[in-house]
């Protein structure tokens, strides 16, 4: 068991101050913060502090796959760690994106590999070829769009604002209130000539200005929405596609999961991310970066979500909340000491014998494992290999450890 150092990845979209006073580093940063890794992706390998200095968790995983990952985990998935561990901070909003399935994310990697397209290409699709299922739990207060909204309640959104130039839509998704409807529009305005786009969205962001100049507040947040991206990308199809989506505020500890084929973009707050360790975006707007209308419109899955936000379930002795999801290269629970649980040593729940990846959000704890000992405060994180577990938590004061380990 070691101290891992993340690596900070420095975005526009990023935060001068929350992954520092996060970590306890000053702040404001000389650039903005967007993410904090701790994983062992080629892009930006996580390293352990060990007595002998640092060393990337790559090599670590190279030298003694099966002692750090386990037999089983091996088998499974390699001599890699199939999952990687991210704390995001949005100050600005995120890409209109979506990951691709495990079948589609093989046959996109082998094609733009048959193509000759450099893996590090600014046109490059697929530069793995795995897909990228993720969690993320917010910490603070997060704003996201996620998932195709339930046609009906688009329908109201659309009358709400009152925009001529959104009624032949409206018509299309009242006579086709599906998947079916929602592909229909969503591919009529993302493929739109942009003097079309330049017709339409500053008609909808006059539309979002007026209902909130009329103070009706049941569609607020997604008015709101409109007019930040509509600022922030004049004449972008995103902004429209924002109006099909679920917009979602999460109170800290709730999540959303993101199958292959959600269509889902970050506005704004701090969160832990738990992802397939994979890094296949498709962008549909809202971007600079390269965006692939066709092949975006060939993974996305257009079935309505009411409902997107993941809540953790306790378990084992109400010590450890445990955040349902089907992937199988990750589980994320959380580990909370309080009560009358601080002071005493206590056993932390054997999932299973894999690694784990601790991050301490909150408070202060020693972490013992048969490897040795570790103090975890917030920010900093702990990788524990298969080796060494399992482990055991001792706190003084009340704390919140984000636990990372394979599916089962």
């Amino acid at each position: 068991m070691h101290l891992l150092r993340g690596a900070v990845r420095t975005y526009a979209w990023g935060s001068r101050t929350a992954i520092a006073e996060f970590t306890g580093r000053p702040s404001p940063t000389a650039h903005p913060e967007a993410e904090l890794w701790f994983g062992a992706h080629p892009g930006d390998p996580a390293m352990l502090k060990t007595d002998d200095g640092e060393r990337s968790l790559i090599d670590a995983l190279r030298d003694d796959p099966e002692g750090q990952l386990g037999a089983a985990v091996c088998a499974r998935f390699g001599e890699t760690l199939p999952f990687l561990v991210k704390v995001l901070a949005a100050d600005e909003p995120l890409s209109l994106q979506a990951h691709p399935s495990a079948e589609q994310a093989a046959e996109g990697f082998e094609r733009e590999n048959k193509l000759q397209i450099p893996v590090s290409a600014p046109n490059r699709n697929y530069r793995d070829p795995s897909h990228k299922p993720e969690l993320i739990v917010a910490l603070d207060q997060f704003e996201a769009l996620a998932g195709f909204r339930p046609v009906p309640r688009t329908i109201e959104l659309m009358r709400a604002l009152a925009v001529t130039d959104l009624d032949p839509f409206v018509h299309l998704l009242s006579g086709q209130p599906d998947a079916g409807g929602l592909r229909a529009v969503f591919t009529t305005w993302i493929t739109a000539p942009q003097p079309d786009l330049d017709v339409l969205v500053p008609a909808v962001i006059d539309g979002a200005i007026n209902y909130m100049r009329s103070g009706k507040s049941e569609f607020a947040n997604e008015a709101k929405t409109v007019l930040e991206l509509g600022e922030r990308y004049p004449g972008d199809a995103g902004v429209l596609a924002s109006l099909l989506l679920n917009r979602i505020t999460l109170e800290p500890g709730e999540g959303i999961y993101l199958p292959a084929g959600n269509l889902h973009a970050y506005i704004n707050g701090v969160g832990v991310e738990v992802m397939a360790n994979s890094d296949n975006v498709l962008r549909g707007g809202l971007t600079p970066k390269h965006v692939d209308v066709p092949e975006l419109l060939r993974v996305l899955d257009f079935t309505p979500a009411a409902d997107v936000v993941v809540r953790s379930e306790v378990v084992e002795d109400g010590i450890e909340s445990l955040y349902p999801t089907p992937a199988p290269e990750f589980a994320v629970s959380v580990l909370r000491i309080d009560g009358d649980r601080i002071g005493h040593e206590i056993d932390a729940p054997t999932r299973h014998d894999g690694p784990q990846i601790l991050l301490c959000t909150e408070g202060s704890t020693v972490v013992h494992a048969k490897g040795g000992t570790v103090t975890l405060q917030k920010g900093s994180a702990a990788w524990v290999s298969a080796d060494d577990g399992p482990i055991r938590l001792a706190a003084t004061e009340p704390t919140t450890l984000f636990r990372s380990t394979v599916g089962i």
